[in-house]
């Protein structure tokens, strides 16, 4: 289906049974649809089906899907059989053994971590059998609580820092109550879900940040993973640890069941807190203070970490993140950055939006969250303005994890930026300066040239410093730039700085305009970050003692645990005069705000004052220019009445008048309307005699007309009726005529071709053996004449003497001619004596088929009589009923008399009409028995290959199970 157009693209038939799972591979390409009876491959591309997975009957299938991160399948069948399948092939790779006794239940749901080497699956039982792939042995056997009788739903929890190999599972069992536990310590970590409001069915997202679940009542919940359980988000574990004996630890390393217990209180959310776990080492040998010194949190060492990165120059992306949160030390304060966060937006940073406006909403809330965060741990952050621009870089990276986000902007404040506040609200002159004093003694010539320019470090070192070079540099480059900061002692910064300006010393020099230098460094470069990256290490080594700026600045300080340290390393009254100040001007602005909208109030309250009384007044002059019209209108009105009235007296004078006339006219009328009338009806009375009389008179005579119309239709309709069946009788004649005639001449046609096909046939087979003979003779010859050349020259060699010898050897080749002419002799009557059986069984088959199509003629004959003497019948019932078809018994009569019929079929079994010459008959039946020797042996066929079905079938039904077992185009 088109999500855009919403049409269907396919539809992909090929099951039997609904399906259960749809499984698709990491490319997208291919896709695998499971159902109980089998499994099928599909390519997305083509939408065409490539493979089929055949199983038994007896055994149905579970769930066929792709292992993550590999090119094989993994089908696992209701038996508790797992099988892997090499994609690519198609080939059984491996099977996992049987499970270990006492524990076996049926397999019904699967799990997988993302790397796929651990395979978990689950059943009708509290256990879990946890599965290694890569060794194809069974690691352990984990025991749910008792609560747990059945498992309906089993999905791991992923983690963006562990690399694929997930240790939290989630296990959905028959009390709708979802837990999550680790497979490792097999402890309970959280459930979601209880008795009364149960899970129905839940996924997890992709970055495992939160878990989305169909409840029992309809509704759909989402819960979010870091709220639900402090275990996921907890802190690094801490730096001391206890060691035990090894020995003692080795007794319980071969248990295989392992029981999973809880870690918190029965609702996470009312824990107070949690047990320091210790973990158990082995102890190491030959641990020097330095190894101790660099040793980072998640067990990485920053040597080698620092030999990786000169090695490679970045960290792999996929691990980037957890090597910065390890090389920064994240204390991850949970509480700390909790209540920052709940102190609400600073009030520096409410209208970000309209000096930033980004366009995604999401990525400005986090930042004016961050910046808030940071106003509020140290007011000095609410007055810098660039804090902003030095925060975004990592807003973007960490938009998703707050807290990271906020720790990586304070550990680089606290490290990365030193003594950049002791001038605020100035720029640093003094980190500035160490930055001018570094490039002045290794490119004296460049910095002429920015001084001669009156170009500052506050135009070419500044910009790059309070954006950490995010304007000047692409995503890749500077993720690559801070995998050496941050592995580097926080003068390194300053470095690349100067880096940065030495490596683009030749654009440089071409400037002359200070505003060409404020673009260089605020747009980005054709610029080799690598060359950057290796200029700054060799700065490092190369910088005299007394400028280097590492014995100007501490080293790395990470962030206290629990609570976040005090920053005040800035000129505290400034920032608290601006603060001061900002509020004065804020509580003025709020004031001058709430006055201006008195104010403003006061004005729309007089304008709609004033609006309704102009309305007032419209309306009243409205009113009065209405009275004095309706004034006229009454005086008009008036008059034209009197008028009227005037004319009205005269029109009942004139009326009166005109009403006596007409009563005199109306009476003289009357008198004669009378006379009239009566005259009038005395005639009337005379034409309806006269007109009755002539009506029955001419109704008489329209009878007798109808009369004899009706005889002469009754007569033209029994005529018609007559012909019409003698045309139909006629029809179906020529019809059966034309039938007859077509297949006999098809039938004449036919024997031709095969009779000619025979001949040709027949021709070709002579031809072909008297070449056969004339070349085995001619070769026979040349072999004689060749041996007779041989022993004559033999014989002008030995002379005379052997002669006698040369007689021998000619009768012994005459002896061995008249041999060969024997067995050929014998060969050729032997195949003339297997033409004739052939013959003869030809001719057997032949007669048979003769009578078989005898029997088909006199069934068809039989069934024409019938249908004719069905139609006479009816015919004969039809006579009886009316009177006008007495000829269809001389019809029936005519018909038995010229013999249109079939005749007896004779006992040859060729249908033959009274017309049918002897010829004729005698090629027909050569026709059918040509017909009848391929229909046998069309039938021989058929029966062979029924045959060869049928046993492959039985070979198929009674194989082993892994046999029948296999991938099937």
């Amino acid at each position: 289906m088109e999500t855009e157009t919403k049409e269907l693209v396919s539809w992909m038939r090929g099951h039997d049974s609904s399906v259960s799972s749809i499984s698709v591979h990491g490319s997208g390409r291919y896709a695998i649809t499971t159902s109980p009876d089998t499994a099928q491959l599909w390519d997305l591309d083509t939408f065409q089906r490539k493979r089929k997975l055949n199983v038994r009957r007896s055994v149905s299938i579970q769930k066929v899907f792709f292992l993550p991160l590999s090119n094989t399948i993994l089908s696992c069948f209701k038996d508790n059989s797992v099988f892997a399948w090499e994609f690519d092939t198609l080939q059984c790779k491996y099977q996992l053994p049987t499970p270990v006794e006492g524990s076996v239940f049926l397999y019904k749901v699967f799990a997988i971590t993302r790397d796929g080497r651990i395979f978990v699956a689950g059943g009708k039982s509290n256990h879990l059998h946890l599965w290694c792939l890569e060794s194809k042995q069974l690691l352990r056997i984990i025991q749910m609580p008792t609560k747990v009788r059945a498992v309906r739903h089993l999905e791991f929890l992923p983690d963006s820092f562990d690399g694929g190999s997930n240790q939290v599972l989630g296990v959905l069992s028959q009390d709708n109550i979802m837990r999550f536990i680790n497979i490792e310590t097999c402890k309970l970590l959280f459930d979601i879900g209880s008795h009364e409001e149960g899970i129905s069915t839940a996924a997890i997202s992709p970055n495992g940040r939160y878990i989305a679940s169909v409840m029992e009542n309809g509704s759909l919940n989402l819960y979010s993973v870091q709220a639900l359980t402090q275990e996921v988000n907890k802190p690094p574990p801490p730096l001391f640890k206890v060691v035990e004996d090894w020995s003692k630890c080795k007794l319980g390393a071969n248990k295989l069941k392992v029981r999973v217990t809880s870690g918190r209180s029965e609702r996470p959310w009312k824990s107070r807190g949690s047990k320091i776990q210790t973990r158990s080492l082995k102890p190491q040998v030959n641990t020097s203070l330095e190894n101790k010194e660099n040793e980072l949190p998640g067990g990485l060492n920053k040597k080698r970490l620092q030999a990786l990165l000169k090695g490679f120059g970045e960290y792999p992306a996929k691990y980037r993140m957890f090597v910065w949160r390890s090389l920064l030390q994240l204390p991850e304060n949970h509480l700390a950055f909790s209540s920052l966060i709940d102190k609400g937006t600073h009030s520096a940073f409410v209208h970000i939006q309209n000096e930033y406006p980004i366009k995604s909403r999401k990525l400005l809330r986090v930042l004016q969250r961050t910046l808030s965060a940071l106003a509020h741990w140290s007011a000095i952050f609410g007055e810098t303005p660039y804090i902003p621009l030095l925060a975004f870089p990592f807003v973007k990276l960490f938009q998703n994890n707050q807290l990271i986000c906020f720790e990586v902007v304070a550990t680089v404040v606290v490290n990365f930026c030193q003594r950049w506040f002791e001038y605020f609200p100035n720029p640093p002159v003094n980190v500035l300066s160490m930055v001018e004093n570094i490039l002045a003694h290794h490119d004296k010539e460049l910095l002429q040239h920015l001084i001669k320019c009156n170009v500052t470090s506050q135009v070419y070192a500044w910009p790059l410093l309070e954006t950490l070079f995010s304007e000047v540099l692409t995503r890749e480059e500077w993720l690559k730039v801070f995998d050496n900061i941050f592995s580097n002692h926080p003068s390194y910064f300053l470095m690349v700085v100067v880096a940065y300006v030495i490596c683009s010393r030749a654009p440089l020099l071409h400037c002359n305009q200070t505003e060409d230098f404020e673009y260089f460094f605020h747009h980005r470069n054709n610029l080799d970050i690598n060359v950057v990256i290796k200029e700054a290490y060799h700065l490092m080594e190369s910088t005299p003692v007394d400028i280097h700026p590492q014995h100007m600045l501490d080293d790395f300080i990470p962030l206290t645990k629990g609570q976040y340290p005090v920053f005040n390393k800035y000129p505290k009254f400034i920032v608290d005069y601006q603060t001061q100040e900002r509020e004065r001007i804020r509580q003025d602005e709020i004031a001058y705000l709430r006055e201006r909208q008195l104010v403003h109030e006061l004005e729309a309250k007089a304008q709609e004052r004033k609006v309704e009384d102009e309305t007032w007044y419209r309306k009243q002059e409205l009113l009065q220019e209405a009275e004095e019209q309706r004034r006229k209108m009454l005086l008009e009105e008036e008059e034209k009445l009197a008028e009227q009235r005037q004319r009205l007296a005269a029109v009942k004078r004139e009326l009166k008048v005109k009403e006596l006339q007409l009563l005199d006219a109306a009476r003289r009328r009357f008198l004669k309307y009378q006379q009239d009338q009566r005259q009038m009806e005395l005639k009337r009375l005379d034409d309806e005699i006269a007109r009755k009389a002539s009506v029955r008179e001419q109704e008489t005579a329209a009878a007798a007309q109808d009369v004899e119309v009706r005889q002469m239709e009754l007569e033209s309709q029994r005529q018609h009726f007559e012909q019409h069946l003698i045309k139909d009788q006629e029809t179906v004649m020529q019809e059966m005529k034309g039938e007859i005639d077509t297949s006999r001449r098809k039938a004449d046609l036919e024997d031709h071709l095969v009779q000619k096909l025979m001949e040709v046939d027949r021709e070709e087979k002579q031809k072909a053996r008297m070449v056969a003979e004339e070349n085995l003779a001619k070769a026979e010859q040349k072999c004689v004449d060749t041996d007779w050349r041989m022993q004559a020259l033999h014989k002008l060699r030995c002379e005379d003497q052997d002669r006698e010898e040369h007689y021998k050897e000619i009768a012994k080749l005459l002896h061995d001619n008249r041999v060969k002419e024997a067995e050929l002799l014998r060969a050729l009557k032997e195949a003339e004596e297997k033409k004739w059986q052939e013959v003869t069984q030809k001719k057997a088959q032949l007669e048979a088929e003769q009578k078989a199509a005898a029997a088909a003629d006199e069934h068809r004959k039989q069934f024409l009589e019938d249908e004719m003497n069905d139609a006479l019948e009816l015919a004969e019932k039809l006579q009886k009923e009316d009177g006008y078809f007495e000829r269809l018994h001389d019809l029936k009569a005519g018909h038995a008399e010229t013999g249109l019929g079939f005749q007896q079929v004779p006992k040859s079994g060729n249908v033959c009409l009274n017309d049918l010459s002897a010829s004729e008959s005698s090629s027909h039946g050569r026709r059918r028995e040509e017909l009848a020797c391929k229909e046998w042996e069309l039938m021989a066929e058929v029966r062979r290959l029924r045959e060869k079905l049928t046993s492959r079938a039985r070979t198929r039904h009674s194989a082993t199970r892994f046999s029948a077992t296999k991938w099937t185009p």
